[in-house]
């Protein structure tokens, strides 16, 4: 049963890959549809262009060349001056004349300057006769064409193997001039063969004139012969003759669709046929009796052979694939192939599959991994090696981490060694001295003058180090040079301020937690502490009617009090968590600031403040969220007529400039301001710090989260009492 599954599973795996791999060169109705055979009849169109419609010979071709003016300049440009020419071939005799000269041989001297005077005037009549040169040139195009004929002629064969098996026919549509490999009359050819018969493709064509030139001749040459279009059609005619070429193609064809037909579905029913008897539990474990031996084998053994019998299961899914695609004359041998290789490769997958469960299984759980490492190969006799090696490796990358500091070692071991070797030199030869005092001078001197500086700056670096960790942040080294220890002393000192930084930022967050605690519970409680001392006297006996709506109006009012305080506090919570959702459209700014000023026109008016406001000449628009933004300009109002000194003008501007648009308010205080500016941001953070105003000191806080999440910026400035709010936006252009 085990192995049945196996050839099933196989069976069907090969299937499928049968079906991936040939699917897309067989899903065409037939052969002649596939881009095997569009590519064959393209290819006998052209050369129907070389062979047929190309009536010029080469002679022809040949006679049709033509030598410009240009071809002759591009000649002359293309050899060596002339001066240069003859100047070398004097140089060359010269010492030939002069040798001759000095054995007493004239006649070989006299041959020499004959020889030389006369390739000069060759030289000289190749390079100005321009008779010689178009000769040349002539010559130069005949070899060209010559060679475009015989590429050719490369492709006849080709052109008449297919040309016994297609049927063309092609009219000229200038002279009218007919090509055809079809015995057709001439009243059969006056209307168009094609149109009658049966035909298993047929594909139509327009061959332009330009096209068979450049497919014939030489595109260096200026012939004067025309070629004519020519318009037809190329084709297979049906039913297939038995000495036609694409008959054994067409047949293969269709075999191998009904094949893939065949064996896709028969895959399917295999693979589902597997899943079937894996469910139904049909199959046995893998049998126990192996696991005895099985786990003897060293454990990296065992994996080895496993990866090697799983990558030979996968192989065997191609093996019987193409075993599934092969042609052969018999049915017998082409059955007992697949079965074969089914069968082997059952065999091959059965045992993949026993290794991996026995494998897998044992390696399941920790201390049975632990225990097969020490029990594989590569533990006895390699453990301590690699470990040795591993460590070898981590020290000397680590030495190199930084390259300077490798560099230098290596420096200082070689001169060390090189001093060891002239000092052993020394010991055994007395004459050495005088190079080893010079040697010792040169290296030993300076690399032990370095050696000496290194470890007192080392020192100096290892004390400091210590009292950083006991916390002293005082001293400063000195950073001379750039070497590794100067570089060194710097990030020490660098740590130094960062922990200075660090503890003054702890101490500032201790301290504005403390104050952020104190006006929580300060701002709570006061409106807390009203509503419960007037809800006892609500109890209280006696109380007027009069007195308790009078107590019942400062209870609501501190309740609401308390209520916008809670509302604050959880609203900058959200802030500060970033879960807010924004409603974006485009805004006017003008506009918008307006509306909250009109919310609040009673409270300025009853105001001493003298408001100056100033708004762009052209609506200012900005993609935001308009109830947040209002929130903004809200709270901004609210603190101006809060804490604006009586009696002074207060400044409110919107403008642009380039993309952005700028809001700004200003007024002078009529409390003293922090040095500190940014704390006003912090939550619970007023600029009244008796804390007698109604509010909540989480306005600006609230207001810079609502800008932030706009991707704009909220500022605040102060110049002694003058008080600052800018406002910074990325303008939105509606068209």
């Amino acid at each position: 049963m085990i192995v049945v599954w196996f050839i099933l599973l196989l069976f069907g795996l090969s299937g499928i890959s049968f079906v991936i791999s040939y699917s897309g060169s067989y899903i065409h109705s037939d052969y002649f549809q596939n881009p095997r055979f569009q590519n064959v009849i393209n290819e006998f169109a052209t050369n129907l262009s070389r062979f047929e419609f190309d009536e010029m010979t080469l002679q022809a071709a040949k006679n049709a060349i033509v030598v410009t003016d240009e071809d002759i300049n591009n000649y002359k440009n293309s050899q060596v001056s002339l001066t240069s020419q003859i100047s070398n071939l004097n140089a060359e005799f010269d010492n030939l004349i002069l040798e001759a000269t000095a054995h007493d041989n004239e006649a070989v001297a006299s041959l020499y300057i004959k020889e030389r005077d006369k390739r000069i005037d060759q030289l000289t009549k190749q390079i100005m006769d321009e008779e010689y040169i178009e000769e040349q040139v002539r010559q130069e195009k005949e070899k060209e064409i010559n060679q475009r004929f015989e590429e050719r002629e490369q492709y006849r064969r080709h052109y008449w193997e297919y040309k016994e098996s297609l049927q063309y026919f092609f009219t000229d549509t200038v002279t009218g001039k007919q090509y055809t490999n079809m015995n057709v009359t001439e009243d059969e050819a006056a209307t168009d063969p094609g149109m009658n018969g049966k035909w298993f493709y047929k594909k139509d064509y327009l061959l332009s004139g330009e096209h068979v030139k450049m497919n014939s001749l030489s595109s260096s040459t200026h012939s004067t012969v025309a070629y004519n279009p020519v318009k037809g059609w190329i084709g297979v005619a049906d039913p297939l003759s038995s000495s036609n070429m694409f008959l054994h193609e067409y047949q293969l064809y269709k075999r191998q669709q009904i094949k893939l037909i065949v064996y896709g579905l028969a895959s399917i029913g295999a693979l589902a046929l597997c899943f079937y008897i894996r469910k139904k539990k049909a199959i046995p474990a893998a049998p126990e009796l192996w696991r005895a031996y099985y786990s003897k084998v060293p454990i990296d053994l065992r994996v080895i052979l496993f990866i090697i019998t799983a990558i030979l299961a996968w192989n065997y899914i191609d093996y019987v694939k193409e075993k599934l695609f092969s042609e052969t004359v018999s049915i017998l041998v082409y059955f007992w192939n697949i079965a074969k290789y089914l069968l082997s490769g059952a065999v091959i997958w059965g045992l993949a599959f026993i290794q991996a469960e026995l494998l897998f299984k044992e390696l399941r759980h920790k201390d049975n991994r632990l225990e097969a490492w020490r029990k594989a190969l590569l533990s006895w006799g390699g453990i301590g090696t690699k470990k040795f090696l591993l460590k070898a490796m981590s020290t000397l990358k680590n030495t190199f981490l930084q390259r300077s500091v490798g560099v230098q070692l290596m420096l200082i071991f070689t001169a060390v060694f090189i001093l060891g070797a002239t000092t052993a030199k020394l010991l055994s030869d007395a004459d050495f001295f005088p190079i080893y005092l010079f040697i010792l001078l040169l290296i030993g001197v300076p690399v032990f003058i370095l050696f000496i500086k290194g470890v007192s700056y080392f020192n100096l670096i290892f004390i400091a180090t210590n009292e950083l960790a006991v916390g002293d942040l005082e001293r400063e080294l000195s950073v001379p040079g750039k070497s590794f220890l100067a570089v060194l002393a710097q990030n020490i000192n660098g740590l130094k301020q960062g922990v200075k930084t660090s503890l003054n930022e702890q101490a500032k967050s201790e301290r504005l937690k403390t104050e952020l605690i104190t006006n929580v519970s300060h701002d709570l409680r006061t409106p807390l502490t009203s509503i419960i001392t007037y809800t006892d006297l609500l109890k209280m006996e006696g109380t007027t009617e009069e007195d308790k709506l009078a107590y019942l109006e400062i209870i609501d009012r501190k309740s609401k009090r308390l209520k916008v305080l809670i509302d604050d506090l959880f609203e900058v919570s959200k802030m500060a968590s970033g879960n807010v959702d924004l409603e974006l459209e485009t805004v006017d700014l003008v506009q918008l600031l307006q509306q909250t000023l009109a919310e609040h026109e009673v409270a300025m008016n009853n105001s001493s403040l003298q408001f100056r406001i100033s708004y762009a000449e052209a609506p200012v628009y900005a993609l935001v969220d308009g109830k947040k933004l209002w929130r903004v300009f809200d709270n901004l109002i609210e603190n101006v007529l809060k804490y604006a000194l009586d009696n002074s003008r207060v400044y409110i501007v919107v403008r642009t400039d380039r993309n952005q648009a700028f809001i700004e308010f200003k007024n002078v205080s009529k409390f003293e301001l922090s040095e500190n500016i940014d704390e006003l941001f912090e939550r619970f953070k007023r600029g009244d710090t008796a804390r007698q105003t109604e509010g909540s000191g989480l306005g600006l806080a609230i207001s810079k989260s609502i800008v932030d999440l706009h991707n704009g910026s909220l500022k605040l400035e102060t110049d002694g009492d003058l008080f600052k709010v800018s406002i910074v936006l990325k303008r939105y252009d509606e068209k």
